[in-house]
């Protein structure tokens, strides 16, 4: 699918229901978990140490952390979806959020995104956006929810 772009709110409540985006692969190696642990402060052993992961995880391999997942949310969104003619854009929420499965280091993913809601606030776009976090190769998505997005259009 390509690039979903928008330039005004008529254009986004236009597809109210349908799918907006999906994004590209995007691989989640070992280097990007570090980085993540690091900023974090979360240094379990089930995202970092390799070896001890090798041995007594499930997996047999290290996995992101799932916020290191949701995290990458906003990349994906703007690698599917270009909002045109805002001055600001504010996160507002999320809801029904799932962690469905761990994402193995090395393993691909992307964003999968429809517009569920939209409502004009006096002037502010407020839209409701269902997205999944879908894993190549996987049935069940790594994350699922509702994002909740400000949209100051000019």
């Amino acid at each position: 699918m390509k690039k979903c772009i928008v330039n005004s709110y008529d254009e986004l409540a236009a597809h109210l229901g349908k799918q907006l985006g999906e994004s590209d692969w995007l691989t989640v190696d070992q280097q990007r978990i570090n980085k993540f642990a690091d900023a974090t402060l979360d240094h379990q052993w089930i995202h970092t140490d390799i070896e001890k992961a090798k041995a007594e995880s499930p997996y047999k391999s290290t996995i992101a952390h799932g916020y290191l997942t949701l995290s990458l949310l906003p990349y994906l969104w703007n690698e599917s979806v270009e909002v045109h003619n805002i001055h600001m854009m504010v996160n507002y929420g999320m809801e029904k959020m799932r962690f469905g499965r761990p994402v193995i280091t090395g393993s691909r993913i992307r964003l999968v995104s429809e517009l569920e809601s939209i409502d004009n606030l006096r002037g502010v776009c407020k839209a409701g956006i269902k997205f999944r976090i879908e894993i190549e190769g996987e049935k069940k998505p790594a994350l699922e929810g509702i994002a909740t997005f400000l949209y100051y259009f000019d």
